[in-house]
């Protein structure tokens, strides 16, 4: 062995991995020591990702999965506890992961593309947000979902965020007054996700769901998941009239003229994303 080499520090895995399955985009927490925490590293790292997918043509979906026995235990506890010896106990550092990670989950909602979780194990407080904030979650048997900031004083308020536009109301009170573990079985009755499948087969399901998505036009794709998160926070009729403005938008893509007829003429409609 060459002194150089001898001297050469041991090269680290990535925290974050990107394959491609065909037209998908699948990105895998790769921190499975660390329960697949979100640290600073892990928030920039995904975030960067879903800013390169965004303007890739040649991506129609993504897939977020993770490494090991967890899917995430959320925010890393012991990376935000060692700023507390800063001069202002942390303050500044504190907000700003918190403002990163809230970019980083908001940037998921506004990909163009359809973003599918496939959970194998827990996914807790900002891990669990993570699923919530994907369009649509695959989850193992072996998954469950827990906001247990409460347990150790500090309640899971972003993570709040994108569970109360999940399920509801009772429900996410439930999770984050008591921090108890929800199974997949019951995710999936209050919505957290779309479907439960033997483990090991979550993501398989989730890249096949994202596949199936991923066949339709992507440029009606984009107008219509834009327009989904938009309108749920409107009132109904202001959701009515922007709705209305979208759909005779939708109307006039040369997509929505090339699948209305294909459909008439009962053939496959051959899209141009546009």
């Amino acid at each position: 062995m060459s002194v150089q080499a001898a001297s050469s520090p041991p090269l680290q895995n990535p925290i974050l991995l990107r394959e491609a399955a065909g037209h998908i985009a699948v990105l895998t927490l790769n921190r499975p020591a660390a329960r697949n925490s979100l640290s600073e590293a892990m928030i920039a790292s995904l975030h960067a990702a879903l800013d390169d997918i965004r303007d890739d043509k040649a991506i129609r979906g993504v897939v977020i999965a993770a490494n090991g026995p967890a899917f995430s235990a959320g925010h890393d506890i012991k990376e935000l506890t060692a700023r507390r010896a800063d001069p202002d106990r942390g303050r500044a550092y504190f907000a700003q992961v918190m403002n990163a990670c809230s970019a980083m989950m908001q940037a998921i909602v506004h990909l163009p593309k359809p973003v599918v979780a496939a959970v194998q194990g827990i996914a807790t407080a900002a891990g669990c947000q993570l699923v919530a904030s994907c369009d649509l979650a695959i989850a193992s048997e072996a998954a469950s979902f827990a906001t247990p900031g409460v347990d150790i004083g500090l309640f899971c308020s972003t993570p709040m965020v994108a569970l109360s536009r999940n399920v509801p109301r009772k429900q996410a009170m439930e999770m984050l007054l008591t921090g108890e573990p929800v199974p997949a079985a019951r995710a999936r009755e209050i919505g957290l996700v779309n479907r439960v499948v033997a483990p090991g087969r979550e993501r398989e399901a989730a890249i096949e769901l994202a596949r199936k998505v991923a066949l339709k036009s992507a440029y009606t794709i984009k107008l219509g998941k834009e327009a989904f998160y938009r309108q749920v926070e409107m009132s109904l009729a202001e959701a009515y009239r922007y709705a209305a403005e979208v759909m005779t938008e939708n109307m006039m893509a040369r997509d929505a003229e090339e699948g209305i007829g294909a459909f008439i003429e009962k053939r496959a409609p051959r899209w141009q994303d546009g």
